[in-house]
């Protein structure tokens, strides 16, 4: 069972009485050229359950238009996100406690060394007898000379002399030593007092306490791209010895270059911003500069902005765009008063009935007393 719907040029039935004509009329010209005779099957229109249609997905491109020439447009693939890489310092180079003794140890390992050298003395018979009588030596018989065996005690003893005293070492309240053997990392000793270390091991002192670092002006910019000078100060610390030591030349000229980069990846408030905004810039700062600075053994705690100016360039220009916006908020505020000020006055004047003013006298009243606020307020200024 279906209906059909026809449209055509040729005839249509009216109803009788009907204006134009009774029974059979022409009907007017047709407005849509392409109009045609369109079949509805019934039994689609009220289906209980219709069943489902699987609708195949075409790629995801937009087709022309049938007659305009178009041509077909393609969707763009999504481009992936690359990150920026992260600094990477050698794995195995990360801070390990180094083996330190007592220094207690070292000064009775020099004693005795001293000790074994004047003793081989006495019994060379080489030692001076004011020494021996010094010492409360018993008296030397002819003596044994200086053979091998002499010679042998007085490098072991020697030995042991040089070895105590030279690894003495005195370890201060946020300094560290690090050390190294041929080029090859030993470890770190922070432990503060008198110490002894290996004597053939380098030592490099490290400072481990809280330090702050006031830049140079930099060049940065705001969000609108206007040209700024900034000076930060970052407050930071080394927290691995090893990799701020030895992963990189200089972690001081690291960092510096650390905050520059930084700057000119943050837009930063220009002079007169909100604390705000300035609050907000220092965050990301920190952020930035402490992800760089972490692979490299630095621990940066804050990065701010200390001063902001316009840069050199665009400093006079600004300066003027500047007085101009205060001067224009100014004026702003000062209309806005006058004309709460004429609105109240008008206003208080008709409601207490004090005078009658048609649309004329109220214009001129409101124009004279504009006039005299406006004229008081600026001689006020």
């Amino acid at each position: 069972m279906s209906t059909t719907t026809s449209h055509t040029a040729e005839s249509e039935e009216y109803p009788e009485g009907a204006p134009g004509g009774t029974g059979t009329a022409t009907r007017p010209p047709r407005l849509i050229q392409n109009e045609a005779t369109t079949e509805i099957p019934v039994h689609l229109l009220f289906r209980d359950e219709p069943a489902p249609v699987s609708v195949p997905l075409k790629p995801a491109v937009v087709g022309r238009r049938q007659g305009t020439g178009e041509q077909p447009r393609l969707g763009r693939p999504a481009t992936p996100v690359r990150r920026r890489p992260v600094p990477q310092v050698d794995p195995e180079l990360m801070e390990q406690p180094a083996r330190a003794l007592p220094g207690l140890a070292g000064l009775c390992a020099g004693a005795g060394g001293v000790a074994g050298c004047v003793a081989t003395s006495w019994w060379a018979g080489v030692l001076p007898s004011l020494a021996t009588h010094a010492l409360r030596l018993p008296a030397a018989h002819a003596g044994a000379g200086l053979g091998p065996a002499q010679w042998a005690a007085y490098a072991g003893a020697g030995a042991l002399a040089v070895g105590g005293f030279a690894g003495l070492t005195r370890g201060r309240t946020g300094r560290a030593w690090v050390l190294g053997l041929f080029g090859r990392y030993r470890g770190t000793v922070r432990r503060t007092g008198l110490l002894w270390v290996n004597p053939l091991l380098r030592r490099r002192r490290a400072d481990v306490r809280l330090r702050h670092w006031r830049s140079e002006a930099m060049p940065a910019a705001d969000a609108g791209g206007v040209a700024l000078r900034v000076t930060v100060l970052v407050v930071w610390r080394v927290r691995d010895t090893a990799r701020a030591l030895l992963g990189i030349e200089d972690h001081e000229t690291y960092l510096r270059e650390c905050v520059e980069a930084a700057l000119l990846r943050v837009p930063v408030e220009g002079p007169g911003g909100t604390r705000g905004g300035m609050d907000t810039a220092a965050d990301v700062l920190t952020r930035l500069v402490a992800g760089d600075a972490a692979a490299v053994g630095l621990e940066v705690f804050s990065v701010r902005p200390l001063r902001v100016e316009y840069a050199p360039e665009v400093a006079g220009a600004m300066h003027r765009r500047r007085i101009a916006a205060l001067d224009a908020q100014q004026r702003s505020l000062m209309l806005g008063s006058v004309v709460d000020s004429v609105e109240d006055t008008v206003t208080r004047l008709t409601m207490r009935g004090l005078v009658e003013l048609d649309d004329y006298e109220r214009k001129v009243l409101v124009r004279d007393l504009t006039v005299a606020f406006c004229s008081g307020r600026g001689e006020a200024g």
